[in-house]
């Protein structure tokens, strides 16, 4: 019984420090004035050959930039761009473009 209390308890605990770490949907919105050249104002892209990002969910945008950052995930700009991006930056753009509706 201790031991499943227990678990619960670090659960929560584990839940609300991730929750403390969520990005600022409005700093999002200033720092993805760059990937709107490729993935439109609203996060809806113009052109096939880019993805719309407008109503991603935010660990999947956190995904794929940290994967372009390492090279796990290969793409010129993309690797170029995710590499002056800190982990705060992706958490921001993340949370801006989870908010905003898909096409």
């Amino acid at each position: 019984m201790k031991k499943q209390f227990f678990a619960a308890w670090v659960s929560v605990l584990l839940l609300t420090s991730f929750s403390a770490t969520a990005g600022d949907a409005k700093a999002g919105l200033a720092k993805s004035k760059t990937c709107a050249g490729c993935h439109g104002q609203t996060g809806i892209s113009n052109n096939d050959n880019w993805p719309n990002l407008a109503g991603q969910k935010k660990a999947y945008l956190i995904k794929q930039l940290k994967d372009f950052k390492s090279g796990v995930r290969k793409d010129a700009q993309m690797g170029y761009w995710s590499k002056t991006l800190s982990d705060k930056d992706m958490e921001d753009i993340a949370e801006y473009y989870s908010t905003l509706g898909s096409k």
